[in-house]
């Protein structure tokens, strides 16, 4: 047990033998009433952990739970044989979990890395990506937008995820109609975060698909970036600014010390291989193919995550009994 975080784990045999500081107690169990392993199941899950957090005593970032609560706590144990079952169950659901995260682990490198070869074809003439695509920054947020008659929700650097769009905190403030033409987002756009602290988020692109209802504008911490008609098309643009964060060349081309900045005057200035629009399309097809494996695989990794703990807690709780539970596996 971790006083520190409440966190849990088995010593393996690996670790037989091992020293360990006085901030991990060590309790030996009584192989003849419990298993070590289920019992490692229960005090991981999400809701014991919860409720250890809520117990935990001490300042900010050394609270403590104290081995006296653990040492109280209750722990439903029901038969070794029915415990054991429950671990098999489990680690077959575990198996299972493991086994699509590794096929979505193979899936995203092998997207990227057609996607790179695609991308950088080195056949294909290459133009400056102001030539490609349309840049626009948004605007800045400041106090006197904090109200008004057109007050309209707009997307910031905190939404643009590893290609996708988090709207669960979408804010709001002043853009008057002329703003709300020229900043508001079309279908098909790519944002992308334009500065931040983090290296990692730097040329984060997601592509705008109309989930909230227009308008919709953008603030300055997002590049906007919008296919030129008869130049490319909107994939093409997703799939080149995806490229562009994970081989870091957005990072490349930013400016700044402590926090990184693109500008749309450096991203003008990349290099774009432009294949023609009959090939944009095909190598959309493929890649939008390869994108909906890789979700496919994640969805479902996500989905028996979700089963796991709902099983878990019906087993340990016996609202589901271990026969209904073994012809679910």
């Amino acid at each position: 047990m971790d006083t520190q975080q409440g966190a849990f784990d088995v010593v393996s045999a690996d670790l037989d033998g091992a020293l360990a500081t006085n901030e991990f107690p060590l309790y030996e169990v009584d192989e003849e009433e419990a298993d070590a392993r289920f019992l490692l199941l229960n005090f991981q899950r999400s809701e014991v952990l919860r409720q250890i957090g809520a117990m935990r005593a001490g300042s900010e970032g050394r609270a403590r739970w104290k081995e006296i609560d653990f040492e109280a706590w209750m722990v439903p144990v029901p038969p070794l044989p029915v415990q054991e079952r429950i671990v098999e169950i489990i680690g077959a659901v575990d198996d299972q979990i493991s086994a699509l995260a590794a096929e979505a682990g193979a899936l995203s490198a092998v997207l990227r890395r057609r996607r790179a070869d695609l991308i950088t074809d080195d056949s294909l003439e290459a133009v400056k990506a102001e030539h490609a695509f349309d840049f626009s920054t948004g605007v800045r947020r400041t106090p006197d937008r904090a109200t008004g008659p057109y007050m309209t929700p707009y997307l910031r650097s905190a939404n643009v995820g590893y290609g996708t769009l988090d709207l669960s905190d979408v804010l709001e403030m002043n853009y008057d109609p002329t703003e709300r033409e020229k900043f508001g987002l079309r279908y098909g756009d790519v944002l992308v975060s334009e500065g931040s602290a983090s290296a990692k988020a730097v040329g984060m692109p997601a592509m705008w698909r109309e989930e909230l209802p227009a308008p919709v504008c953008t603030q300055m911490t997002l590049l906007r970036l919008r296919a030129l008609d008869g130049v490319c098309i909107p994939e093409f643009v997703f799939h080149w600014s995806m490229w562009a964060y994970e081989s870091r060349a957005f990072l490349d081309v930013a400016g700044g010390t402590n926090i990184k900045h693109i500008s749309a005057k450096r991203a003008k200035g990349m290099a774009v291989h432009l294949p023609s629009l009959d090939r944009q399309r095909e190598m959309a097809v493929e890649l939008d193919a390869m994108e909906s494996a890789l979700q496919a695989a994640r969805t479902e990794a996500s989905r028996l995550s979700e089963v796991r703990a709902a099983l878990l807690s019906g087993l340990l709780d016996r609202t589901i009994n271990i026969e209904s539970a073994e012809l679910e596996v």
